[in-house]
This record gives structure tokens, sequence and C-alpha cells, in this order.
């Protein structure tokens, strides 16, 4: 496996061959490593020894800790992976343990929702009102994700890449912890664990790995109906699982992620009178996998007004497909009205477009499998 070291190895690289490092890196000695995760550019992010590295993927999925043996040293060396179970199986175990607790966003924002209507919200010990704020916070607004610039962040700070961010020596940890959604589940779930035990399990479901799934517009969850006394009482104890169930969901997302090549991301947006949930399924286009240009974006959401809209862009070079469905006809003739406008945009922008069209009823995902992976009654 070919090690590149990340900038912040690669700032002190020089001096490590030949200083305090050099010792530790010497051809044939054994280090710790392990895996923090992926960066945005697909590359394996690593700690070995005291340094983190970039890495290509490998062939074969690795622990989360395992030893390398140095084999040389130079500008890009080479390490020898030691023991230690494949990452297929790391990953598969992974996958078993998270499944059976995972659920969608939505049952969360609308737990959140119902809290924030109850005036004893204001009763809550401090720290949990500020996990709180720092969860609403890391929503975003479709001001915010209606440009390029925006919907990138959005990505960034999904929750999907936070491991990998924490491995970059240049981020700002302060910023990361207060607009990363993953960040703010960790610590509002951390919060929460502080003040009871953890949730029980519940009879449910278990639905398989999302990409598995494919692209699926989710409606928002009604908010719990107001009970008498003990009502924040119960839904703090609701609020408990649906954390810790939306985290796991997330874990599944990352864990598939590199298995599949694809990122399926799921971004919690402020809508009007509640919460809404864009997913995104960036996948490299089967037809070029070796074109870094040629892609496919999918995408689906639920808006009240408009229903149920899913979305395919193809993206090859300058050259770009645009598909859109949607539920109802009268949202299909809305969308064809800003049609003009959308060809327009895109011209100026420089793309070629190809194809824009929008057909009423959802596609079929392909290569869809059982919309229920096992019952979790154990």
């Amino acid at each position: 496996m070919i090690i590149q070291p990340t900038s912040l190895a690669a700032l002190t690289w020089a001096g490590a061959a030949s200083g305090a490092s050099a010792e530790s890196w010497r051809v044939g000695a054994v280090l710790a490593a392990r895996t923090l995760g992926y960066n945005e550019q697909s590359k394996l992010v690593l700690q070995i020894g005291a340094l983190t590295v970039e890495a290509e993927p490998p062939g074969t999925q690795l622990p989360s800790q395992f030893q390398v043996r140095v084999l040389s040293l130079g500008a890009e060396p080479k390490l020898e992976i030691l023991g230690g179970a494949p990452l297929e199986q790391t990953v598969s175990r992974a996958l078993r343990e998270r499944l059976p607790q995972q659920n969608g966003y939505a049952p969360l924002l609308a737990t959140l929702g119902a809290l924030a209507q109850r005036p004893l919200l204001r009763q809550l010990p401090p720290n949990l009102r500020a996990a709180l704020a720092l969860l609403e916070h890391s929503i975003r607004t479709p001001v915010e994700i209606s440009n390029g610039a925006g919907l990138k962040e959005a990505v960034k700070r999904s929750g999907l890449f936070l491991e990998a961010q924490l491995a970059q020596p240049q981020t700002d940890l302060g910023l990361l912890g207060e607009d990363d959604w993953k960040a703010a589940l960790l610590r509002l779930a951390a919060t929460l664990d502080r003040g009871g035990p953890p949730p029980p399990g519940s009879d449910v479901e278990t639905a398989p790995p999302l990409a598995q799934r494919g692209l699926l517009a989710q409606p928002r969850v009604p908010m719990p109906e107001s009970a008498q006394p003990g009502e924040v009482d119960s839904l703090l104890v609701r609020l408990h699982g649906d954390v810790h169930a939306a985290l796991a969901r997330l874990e599944v997302a990352q864990l598939e992620a590199q298995a599949s090549g694809a990122w399926m991301i799921e971004i919690p947006l402020q809508g009007e009178g509640g919460q809404d949930i864009l997913q995104l399924q960036m996948t490299p286009h089967e037809d070029d996998p070796e074109q870094p240009t040629a892609w496919v974006l999918g995408f689906a959401l639920d808006l009240p007004r408009l229903g149920p809209v899913q979305g395919e862009l193809q993206l090859r070079g300058l050259r770009l497909s645009v598909r859109l469905w949607a539920q109802h006809a009268e949202t299909v003739d809305k969308l064809e009205r800003g049609f003009t406008e959308l060809s327009q945009q895109l011209t100026a922008s420089g793309l070629l477009l190809d194809q824009l069209t929008c057909q009423s009823g959802l596609p079929q995902p392909p290569n869809l499998r059982s919309a229920v992976l096992l019952k979790a009654t154990a």
C-alpha cells in the first residue's frame, strides 16, 4: 500500500526523515495504525505512529486498528499491512450492529419540533438546552443550499465526513463542532446518556442499508400528540431513542460509502412549519468509471406543497442531462414552467444541456431489494 503524507505530514516529512520520527519510521519497523475515515477526495486517512497520512484505498478493506511494517521510505513510503481481520468483515459486523438500531431523521425532527413548542423546555438543564440549540443550528435552510458553494458546505457538514475532517490538521475544531450534523448529534446523545440509561431497543422491521434501497423521498413525521403531566419527560425519552437511531443511520451511510463506491447523503432542512430531508446520492458514472468528470447525482425530497420529487443529473465533462420525477401532476406542471429559466442558467454557466425532462410518477430504484432486511425482535 502506497502512503502519501497529508499536508501536515508533508510539511514535516523531510524533517521527520532525519529527526525524532526517523527512528520509528526506519525500514523494518512495525508501527501501530488506525483508520480515521475518508476525506472529500476519497483518500483513506490513517494515523500511523505519530503521523497522519493519506493513502489510496487498498484492494481489501482495513480494520479500525492494525499494524504495518515499513518496507521502504522516501517520498512515497511503502508499508505492509500485518494481521488483523479484513475490513470487509469489520464493516459487515458494524453494519449488523447498527442496522437494527437505525431510523430516518424524520422522527427525530418531529420530536425536536414538539419539544420546541413546549414552554417547559426553558426549565431543562442548561447543558441539554445548549445541545438542543446546537443541533437546531446545524440544520440548513433552503437559502443556504440554493447555490453550489452552499450545497457543497452542507454536504461537507452532513456528518458523513466528520472523522476525515477531524484528521485534517488545519480543521477548526470549534467551528466543526458547531456546524457538523454528526458532531451535534454526538453531543446531544452524550448529554442525554449522562441523564439516564441508554434507550431500549425497539421491535421494528429493519430496512436494508441505504445504498441497497436507493433514493427515497421522505415525508415529515407528524409531531407527537400532546400528553398531559410529564409530557416533556416522555418527549425526552423519545428524543433519546431518536438521536441514537439517527446516529446509527449516519454510521450505516459512512460504512457503506467505501464499499459501494457511492455517497448517500441526507441533509436536514429547515422548511416552512417544520423540517424536511434532502437525500443525495453521488456515484461515478458506470459508463466512464475512469473519467473523473463523469458523475451521476440523484436527489429526493418530499415537500408539503410539492409532494415527493426525485431527480437525476448525469454529468460527462460539460454535458449535462437532467431528469425529474414528481408524484403529483400539478407539481410536474409547476416544475416545467421553470424549465426555460433553468436552461438559461445552466447554459450561462458553461454547461451543454442534452436533456431536461420531468415525468409524472416516481421511478423504481434499480436493483431494489427487499424493503425489510430482518425483524429486530431479539
